[in-house]
């Protein structure tokens, strides 16, 4: 696993406030630098390949629509700030893109970022992202660092927190100058003294709950929802879902939406925890080719031998015919992971090719050698996957869904995470 670079963290950070500036009515106009960089190199993503590839504008436009870019206001600015770095070249009818990994498009969203001369103020924002990832931490104590780093008065600090808190830079828990400051990727990084930590904060009968939960994640990578909230209860799930000690992967087929529980460190055992997956195709794939092993009848194409199917999509080859390809794979499609096409004689039948070399590598390693995605789709209902939604998005709901006293329970794990004291 290569080490993650200074510039690769700064471009997933970029990523992260992208996302949630999409959801502010006014913070694309208040970090238009971020906004810019993490729409581009979201694009840019969407659009390349393990090689260099060539796209009609028609298809480039479908997939801004997919990725809730406005085709008309929207589209053309992002490109010419891409053909401006030369990573794409526009005809009149067509798109030239150069060949990108998902490591290479964070290095690109850096540089599109300090290119746009990007405000002390989300400069800020990518320096209080780091620190909350690290550890919990206290509102007071970070006021005066973020001032003094970046050259702000205690005023403008304030606001500026403020304004992280709501679009969701940071997340918070408490009240006043004492409230703690996190955001989800608390446990990516040194998992496993920050749970012993947590263990602290919780009644022996939860300790127990908890450590039957992880034992059981260690054998199998991942458990339903329903199987954990057994186990430890709906109101414990929700608050150590919210401080972010356990993923929710949400599955989406004809029949529903189906939510399973992982460890966030179980899927970085192979990857770096804040670059490798920033934009979860990673995840998704392994989740549709998880659907295809475990519920696909035979014969519609069930996967049998998943080493040498996948490894020959890595090596650039096409697999299929087969139904399932093209009722199991519609989000990757979107997101131009892979490419599929119709058999000429059988047109529900269709053939699958790989467009990002690194991400079929990287779902090899998960599904291979017992990660937690292995087991993940298992009790799925007889339907193709047809949306996939993250561990960050789905955190987020859950805390917005949290009532006072939930909120308060997260604080205390939140407190035992920073070695600070709990609140019974």
């Amino acid at each position: 696993m290569a080490e993650a670079s200074n510039k690769e963290i700064t471009g997933a950070w970029v990523i992260h406030h992208g996302r949630k500036l999409v959801l502010d009515a006014n913070g694309s106009a208040e970090f238009p630098a971020i906004d810019e960089a993490a729409k581009a190199a979201t694009l840019l993503t969407k659009l390349g390949q393990s090689n260099q590839t060539t796209i009609s504008k028609t298809e480039v436009q479908a997939i801004a629509v997919a990725s809730g870019l406005n085709p008309r206001f929207e589209l053309d600015g992002l490109l010419q700030v891409l053909e401006k770095k030369r990573l794409v070249e526009r005809s009149s009818t067509e798109i030239s893109v150069l060949g990108v990994t998902t490591r290479g498009s964070l290095a690109h969203a850096a540089d599109l970022y300090n290119e746009a001369g990007p405000t002390s103020f989300e400069q800020a924002s990518i320096s209080l992202a780091e620190i909350a990832s690290a550890t919990p931490v206290r509102r007071s104590e970070v006021t005066e660092k973020i001032g003094d780093e970046h050259r702000l008065v205690k005023a403008e600090v304030g606001d500026f927190l403020d304004r992280a808190e709501e679009i969701g830079f940071v997340d918070k828990e408490g009240d006043g100058e004492d409230r703690l400051l996190f955001n989800g990727n608390l446990f990516r990084r040194d998992s496993v003294a920050k749970c012993e930590k947590v263990l602290t904060s919780l009644t022996e009968a939860d300790q127990r709950a908890v450590a039957e939960v992880a034992e059981q994640l260690s054998r199998s990578g991942c458990l339903t929802v329903l199987h954990v909230e057994n186990i430890l209860s709906k109101a414990l799930l929700e608050k150590l879902v919210a401080a972010g000690l356990y993923d929710l992967n949400q599955v989406t087929n004809e029949q529903g939406s189906h939510v399973y529980v992982t460890a966030p460190s179980a899927f970085h055992k192979f990857v770096d925890p804040m670059v490798d997956d920033c934009f979860d195709m990673a995840k998704s794939l392994v989740a549709a080719l998880t659907y295809g092993m475990n519920s696909r009848a035979s014969t519609q194409g069930r996967i049998t031998m998943l080493p040498a199917l996948l490894g020959k999509l890595v090596d650039g080859g096409e697999i299929g015919p087969a139904t399932a390809i093209g009722q199991d794979y519609r989000v990757l499609e979107v997101n131009r992971v892979v490419k599929l096409r119709p058999d000429a004689n059988y047109p529900n039948r269709f053939y699958m090719k790989l467009l990002k070399r690194e991400i079929g590598q990287l779902a090899l390693h998960v599904l291979t050698q017992g990660n937690a995605y292995a087991q993940s789709l298992v009790d799925l209902p007889g339907a193709p996957m047809s949306g996939y939604v993250g561990p960050e998005e789905s955190r987020t709901s859950v805390r917005k869904k949290q009532t006072q006293m939930s909120k308060r329970t997260t604080r205390d794990v939140l407190e035992a995470v920073r070695g600070g004291r709990v609140l019974r």
